[in-house]
């Protein structure tokens, strides 16, 4: 059994890069303990604590669609819907590991785990 370090997703709304193109589909990977703790040196966070998410995404997202380099400029720009399926995703597989919701079925009680959908998916 291998221990899964990257997990796919796709975007509700996708981000548009300076050209138009849109760009859905991308691969973030768990964080590390530097992932976390780095960002809170930085002035931005210190200035205003909600621009970790910011830091910590660019520093997790690893592809983006044809991206080549995910920056803090890219998470900025990205629509409010699509930032908080991100932090959603993030706060998953990194508490998780997993991707995946667990949920009852409502008629028969019996537990299992299903992938999430999102509109745009």
């Amino acid at each position: 059994m291998t221990f899964q370090t990257e997990f796919e997703f796709t975007l509700p709304r996708g981000y548009v890069d300076k050209d138009g193109n849109l760009h859905k589909n991308g691969i973030m990977r768990l964080a590390t303990a530097a992932d976390e703790i780095l960002p809170l040196k930085d002035p931005k966070v210190q200035a205003n604590p909600a621009y970790l998410t910011v830091i910590l995404l660019s520093r997790v997202i690893t592809q983006l669609g044809d991206l080549e380099h995910i920056s803090t400029n890219t998470i900025e720009n990205l629509f409010a819907s699509d930032l908080a399926f991100l932090q959603d995703f993030y706060n998953r597989i990194n508490e998780d590991g997993t991707s995946k919701i667990r949920t009852t079925c409502p008629k028969c009680g019996e537990q299992f785990d299903i992938e999430s959908e999102y509109p745009g998916e």
